[in-house]
């Protein structure tokens, strides 16, 4: 929540407790510990008691149940007062027990400060009632990377509660980004009670360009690090028009589309952003966890209310290459079926209700849809990066292959019963990087990569199955140049671009 001072108020029967110090300057990792930062919020978002706050947050964790996800990287979970969103950020946080992981990077919004930049404290360690995290040397990294920044300077509306609240507060001398943010702090506690082991990144979130701090990150991440973003939903809104708005928000960031995700209102839109262009950039699909709001958890709905979700972002599992089951390929091709028919007679398109859309196939993905009959090509139209929910993609690209590509005259009804139908499900394009012709063959799988030449407004595609009809590197190329109205040569010029990716075919 924005504001700590409903907080405050409901949790005051916890606030007299005395503030935990330090019990020794070193942590599990035995890093030397000179400068903390101490917990400003204990005893207003959650209990300040060690025990307390342990068997608290151990509650919760018991109540969730998540389903499993595989190759789990990163988490978007909520940060207001456990009373409200302790039960749905438990359900994200009960998937890590038992994970491998050295180092999370906690991302959070500033309530209280405004400053340019991404900001990384300057301390050694993080305290809670339940101990010390040692900061992780990946934060080091971070802080020589634009756009992130060690203690900028920041003007400080301190929080509202600051005044009430008791007097062993911690002196935090000049106020920085880091000083009095909730955001990041209550994420803390829970990943003590899940990790046996970790070191901590702490971001808080300025004004900043949230894919310059992807691409950064991007540098320094690898299989053992986890992402935390740390974000509230709507705010303060009746609650039918909260569990809209929710909705609305929650589908843009499983969709991973920034530009619908821009539009909401989630006070952690930069973190959240932050992990869509990772997740864009590295394959990674998002997929709700938990959602409620204040009046789910509170009972009471009269008033405004505060949405708040858990959503896991994960790296597909690979099962002899296929990412789809058999039940979902033959979903699609039926789909794509009954449309072709229904282009080919002029009848309506399918209709698809979304809740019958298996959650895999409501992600935006990219795909083409190939007809052929007895083996020739009879139309293929698709898209290189996502535009719409795979089903929808299916039908739309089912459609054009069948009665407007270019190459081909409208498929007839004649002919329904000899169409094949193949569709492919792209992988976001990565650039290739390479400082020649011959790195740039080096670097080519044939079979695996489709390939995208772009060279000033010019660009075309072959999909990895059209490897099969020209395996040779250097022909496959140039006959990609000429489909993009290029010279046969011209995939060698120094100011190419090749975007590689990859496809389920079925």
């Amino acid at each position: 929540m924005t504001r700590a001072i409903l907080v405050f108020a409901i949790l005051a029967g916890t606030i007299g407790c005395d503030r935990p110090q330090p019990e020794q300057q070193t942590t599990k990792h035995n890093v030397e510990i000179k400068e903390i930062r101490e917990p400003a919020v204990a005893g207003l978002f959650y209990p300040n008691d060690k025990k307390e706050l342990a068997e608290n947050v151990d509650r919760l964790l018991a109540d969730a149940a998540p389903k499993p996800v595989e190759n789990l990287r990163a988490l978007v979970c909520p940060h207001a007062g456990y009373r409200f969103s302790g039960h749905t950020a438990a359900v994200g946080y009960k998937l890590l027990r038992g994970m491998d992981i050295d180092t999370v990077v906690v991302m959070a919004p500033s309530h209280y400060a405004s400053f340019d930049g991404a900001s990384i404290p300057k301390v050694d360690a993080y305290q809670t009632p339940l101990g010390l995290i040692a900061v992780s040397p990946e934060a080091s990294k971070l802080a020589k990377l634009k756009p992130f920044v060690v203690n900028p300077p920041c003007e400080v509306r301190r929080p509202s509660w600051w005044r009430q609240a008791p007097k062993e507060l911690p002196a935090f001398g000049e106020d920085t980004p880091h000083s009095w943010e909730h955001s990041l702090e209550v994420q803390l506690p829970f990943l003590q009670q899940t990790l046996k082991n970790f070191r901590l990144a702490p971001i808080i979130f300025g004004r900043v360009d949230p894919k310059a701090v992807a691409d950064a990150l991007d540098e320094v991440i690898d299989g053992k690090t986890l992402l935390v973003a740390s974000s509230d939903l709507s705010h303060y809104h009746p609650y039918e028009t909260a569990k809209r708005l929710d909705d609305r928000c929650i589908k843009a960031i499983c969709s991973l589309d920034p530009e619908r995700v821009e539009r909401q209102e989630a006070c952690g839109k930069g973190p959240i952003l932050t992990l869509i262009h990772l997740a864009r950039k590295n394959g990674w699909r998002a997929k709700l966890l938990d959602y409620r709001n204040s009046g789910d958890t509170s009972g009471d709905k009269s008033g405004g209310v505060v949405g708040y979700a858990a959503i896991a972002f994960y790296e597909p599992a690979v099962d002899n290459g296929n990412e789809f089951t058999e039940e979902q390929r033959k979903f699609l091709l039926k789909l794509a079926r009954k449309t072709v028919t229904a282009s080919v007679r002029h009848e309506p398109l399918p209709v698809v209700d979304r809740q019958d859309v298996d959650s895999a196939l409501a992600q935006r993905r990219a795909c083409f849809v190939t007809l052929t009959i007895d083996g020739r090509l009879r139309g293929c139209i698709g898209s290189i990066f996502p535009e719409e929910p795979l089903y929808r993609a299916v039908i739309r690209k089912a459609q054009a292959a069948a009665m407007a590509d270019p190459r081909f005259p409208p498929v007839t009804p004649k002919e329904l019963k000899r169409i094949e139908i193949e569709i492919s499900v792209l992988t976001l394009p990565e650039e290739l990087e390479f400082d020649s012709p011959e790195e740039l063959l080096e670097k080519l799988r044939p079979g695996v990569d489709g390939v995208v030449l772009r060279l000033g407004n010019r660009q075309a595609t072959y999909l990895p199955q059209v490897w099969e009809k020209i395996p040779e590197k250097r022909s496959f190329l140039s006959h990609l140049a000429k489909k993009a109205g290029l010279g046969p040569s011209e995939w060698m010029n120094d100011r190419v671009e090749i975007l590689v990716y990859q496809v389920e075919a079925f």
